[in-house]
């Protein structure tokens, strides 16, 4: 017996009596009011949220938010103030420092702000090189948790997706946070 073996048999037999395994009785967090929650978590790790109005337009709210917006990029239809369809770009790179990009996203979680974005635009790139990044959400469509979001089809079913929750940031250890240090500056909901 070599000196690993002795000590795992002195191991086991000084070990402490059996326990049955605790039960998983996991109740996951609600809120009540989880667009509001969606909104405050959201606008605490920096992002901003947009609740549209009734009769109010996509262009309308760009206009509003971005009217210094130059070159938007988007793929929806509704957005006709698009001055690039990133579908038609061939380099992605093309995508960089765009002022704003303006995409869907499919559902929202209360618990931290972040918004599921399935890729359903040629290059990624949009998602992380524009100067600004717009994010379209129906209203009903936030969940409590992310124990809710992982377990939802959109997140089982996709090519690449990600979590947004806010622009990019990164700090240092002295402490000082900075916006946009390798992605969007900006990073705005609209709740639709």
């Amino acid at each position: 017996m070599n000196s690993k073996e002795k000590i795992l048999k002195r191991l086991a037999g000084d070990g402490m009596e059996p326990r049955p395994r605790p039960e998983m009785d996991f109740v996951p967090q609600r809120f009540a009011d989880r667009e509001q929650t969606f909104v405050e978590r959201l606008e605490a790790g920096g992002g901003c949220a947009v609740r549209m109005e009734a009769g109010e337009t996509l262009d309308e709210v760009i206009r509003r938010l971005y009217p210094e917006a130059k070159s938007i990029a988007s793929t929806m239809e509704e957005v006709t103030s698009a001055t690039i369809n990133p579908d038609r770009v061939e380099d992605p790179r093309q995508l960089v420092d765009v002022d704003l990009g303006v995409v869907r996203g499919s559902f929202g979680v209360a618990e931290n702000g972040a918004v599921w974005i399935a890729q359903d635009i040629r290059h990624k790139a949009l998602y992380f090189g524009a100067t600004a990044l717009m994010i379209v959400i129906p209203r009903e469509a936030i969940v409590d948790t992310m124990h809710e979001a992982v377990v939802r089809p959109e997140v089982d079913d996709f090519g690449y997706g990600c979590f947004v929750s806010g622009p990019s940031k990164t700090a240092d250890i002295e402490q000082a946070l900075v916006f946009g240090a390798h992605g969007p500056m900006s990073v705005t909901v609209v709740l639709r």
